[in-house]
């Protein structure tokens, strides 16, 4: 698996390295002053994030009492402020279940956006999947395609719209580094024996976002960062910010690259 990835690690490096800031998550917003549910105040931070060197802003829209939400007024809300704070900027959504664990009721969500993001993310392991990813195609937005398990992979490869998703999200979990590399090559592989050529965005979470970013570096590869998924910079200390980890981030691309 390492000679494939080498290989096609070579073609990725040709294109620029997409950077994408993944600003909130599901997280709570007592863990960070920059996680609120106040738009306007996450997509401020999302605005200075792209100032850093984001590419694309990846927001969870919150209701008002802070919680993921699927519902068009909160989806609308969100999306506006985050274009209005970085005209031209490509901005993604979640579809994650636990915003709306009922398949119906998500997809009843999903329907009714009137303000509708660039793209949104769709987790191959959830249930729906290949519903959710259908509507968001007819209504014109593009899909992201989260794997990050076996299972998920298995649904993703017999999925009918498997080949229209913009890119993969491998998402690598909070494990020791001495694993990451093997399994986001063996991911790798696996994505690209069936779509050859798919973009790949391959990031981490917690522990392993550092580590999983300079993977991605190093097999030029797409990648994110934000508070979603670390608020910590790469010396471990508390990250101040969306914008403070770009920075970091375009600093190690920088780096590895060189």
């Amino acid at each position: 698996m390492a000679a494939a990835s080498d290989s096609s690690a070579g073609a990725a490096a040709e294109r620029r390295m997409l950077l994408q800031a993944c600003v909130n998550g599901a997280r709570e917003a007592a863990e960070h002053p920059w996680l609120s549910a106040d738009a306007s105040v996450v997509v401020d931070d999302a605005a200075r994030a792209v100032v850093a060197g984001a590419h694309e802003v990846h927001v969870h829209p919150k209701d008002a009492a802070g919680r993921d939400s699927l519902a068009a007024d909160d989806v609308a809300r969100w999306v506006w402020a985050a274009r209005a704070a970085s005209p031209g900027v490509p901005v993604g959504v979640t579809t994650g279940a636990w915003a709306e664990p009922d398949v119906e009721r998500r997809l009843a969500a999903i329907e009714a956006w009137t303000e509708l993001p660039d793209h949104a993310s769709v987790n191959w392991h959830e249930a729906g999947a290949d519903e959710v990813a259908a509507l968001l195609l007819r209504r014109g937005v593009a899909v992201e395609a989260g794997l990050w398990d076996a299972a998920g992979f298995g649904v993703w490869k017999r999925s009918p719209v498997r080949g229209q998703c913009l890119r993969v999200l491998i998402e690598l979990p909070d494990e020791p580094a001495a694993t990451l590399r093997d399994h986001a090559e063996g991911m790798i592989a696996h994505v690209e024996l069936e779509e050859p050529g798919l973009p790949i965005l391959l990031h981490g979470e917690e522990g392993s976002a550092w580590p999983v970013f300079d993977l991605a570096v190093e097999f030029g590869r797409d990648s994110r960062i934000g508070l979603e998924d670390t608020l910590l910079l790469p010396d471990g200390s508390p990250a101040p910010g969306n914008a403070a980890l770009v920075r970091a981030a375009v600093a190690r691309m920088g780096v590895r690259a060189g």
